[in-house]
Parts: C-alpha cells; sequence; structure tokens
C-alpha cells in the first residue's frame, strides 16, 4: 500500500452533488412538516372529493370532477411552488439559515435550485395523489398529456418567483399570514372550484389574468375540453414567471 493512501483531500464536492443533496433535504424536511403536508396534500384532496360528491357548487355541464380536477390540480400547484415555500424559506431567512448556507460551498443559485427542484418533487407526489382520487370519482380526461405538463411547469416557475419575492422582502410573520390570505383568496377568486363565469363581468376580466386562473383555466381547456394548447394562458403564467423571477431575483435579501 503505497504512502498518502488516507491523506485527506480537503474540498467541495461536485456542484450537482451539493444540489441533489440540498434539494433532498429540503424535500425530506417538507414531507416531514405537518402544517406543510396539511397545505399541499390534504386540503387539495378533502376539497376534490367534497366538491366531487356534494352539490354545492354549480359547475355547469358534465361531472363535477371533470370541471374540479384542473383547478385542484392548479391549487395544488400553487399551495406547494407559491405558499409552502413562501413561507419555508421566510422563516429560514429569519432564523438565518439562509445567511449560513449562503456562505457554504453551495452558491446562492444552487441553493434556489435545490429548492426547486424540491418543489417540483413534491408536486409529482401531488399530481399522482390527486390523479388516483380523481379516477376513483370517475374522472375522464381529454387532451394532449404535453400541454398539461408545460402548463405545470409554467405555473410552478410564476408560484415559485412570486413565493420567493415574498419571503425575501417581507418578515417572516408577515409572509405566513400574506401567503395564507392569498392562498384563500384564489381558492375562492381564482376559478379553482368556482366557474369565472359566476362573477359578475367586470370582475373576470381582472381576474383571469391571475395566474391561478390562467393555469386552472388551461388545464380545464386541455383535460375537460381536449382543446390544444391553450396558448394565451400560458402567455398569461409566462408573465408572471418573468415578472416573478425577475422581481425576486432584484429585491430579495438574504438577511
Amino acid at each position: 500500500m503505497s504512502a498518502g493512501t488516507y491523506t485527506p483531500r480537503p474540498g467541495a464536492a461536485p456542484l450537482h452533488r451539493m444540489i441533489a443533496a440540498q434539494a433532498a433535504l429540503e424535500t425530506r424536511m417538507l414531507l416531514r412538516n405537518g402544517e406543510q403536508l396539511l397545505l399541499t396534500v390534504v386540503i387539495p384532496a378533502l376539497l376534490l372529493v367534497l366538491f366531487s360528491a356534494v352539490d354545492v357548487v354549480d359547475t355547469g355541464a358534465g361531472e363535477a370532477v371533470d370541471f374540479l380536477t384542473p383547478g385542484i390540480l392548479a391549487l395544488a400547484v400553487m399551495s406547494t411552488a407559491f405558499t409552502g415555500q413562501a413561507i419555508a424559506t421566510g422563516f429560514e431567512r429569519r432564523y438565518g439559515v439562509l445567511k449560513r448556507l449562503g456562505a457554504s460551498p453551495l452558491p446562492r443559485w444552487g441553493l434556489m435550485t435545490a429548492k426547486t427542484l424540491s418543489v417540483l418533487v413534491t408536486e409529482v407526489l401531488q399530481v399522482v395523489l390527486l390523479t388516483v382520487i380523481a379516477f376513483a370519482l370517475g374522472w375522464s380526461p381529454q387532451g394532449n398529456p404535453f400541454s398539461v405538463l408545460l402548463l405545470l411547469i409554467l405555473g410552478t416557475v410564476a408560484f415559485s418567483g412570486l413565493g420567493l419575492l415574498m419571503a425575501g422582502t417581507l418578515k417572516a410573520e408577515a409572509t405566513l399570514a400574506a401567503a395564507n390570505l392569498v392562498f384563500l383568496l384564489l381558492l375562492v377568486g381564482g376559478g379553482v372550484v368556482v366557474p369565472l363565469d359566476r362573477f359578475p363581468e367586470a370582475a373576470q376580466s381582472v381576474l383571469g389574468l391571475l395566474p391561478i386562473s390562467a393555469l386552472s383555466d388551461g388545464l380545464r381547456d386541455v383535460l375537460q375540453h381536449g382543446a390544444a394548447m391553450p396558448w394565451g394562458d400560458a402567455a398569461v403564467l409566462a408573465v408572471w414567471a418573468v415578472l416573478g423571477l425577475g422581481a425576486a431575483a432584484r429585491f430579495f435579501r438574504w438577511e
């Protein structure tokens, strides 16, 4: 055995390994957090079952589950990419976790990449669970799955940028309150369980520009009506994504 076999070789791990390790840690922390699981998994699933089984809201012609499932999928994306990420990142910033991680070999953009990967992993689990529940309730999806995938990705990017913007500019307590308030308001007024055409005409044009409305309507056009790619809704999501990420990159404070 040659000399120096056990000589330490200090240094940072390869970048992809650091990002993967951080993403795995972020995912485990999210899945172990009961409050986050309630927000990201339990509430969307309960809403899907409740409003599909009980005739509370007039969802128009056809089965209620066919209308509700696309909206609940959009709500799941918002709950993870926006609400959950904003709250978690806001408290990490308050307790100095982000500051310490920012001083590690993992670059700051790498940390944000790891958080985004964690969000995507969680969303995959959400979509699988909600899809199984929807099929059990009699869901009959249509349309191109690649259009659905593109809409979900655009929605994730848009909500993630807005969530990071909120977490990086407000205090943790304010982020907690604001993120939950926005979640409730968009649940009611974003076309998730209540069709937008039930609102006054003056409000419909404004509500239709919200990211949750664009994602809900886009998914509904594809999955319920079998439409091709709804480019108008995709454009709205793309604009929100650019604005959210740009503002987060400009105004995010690490301390």
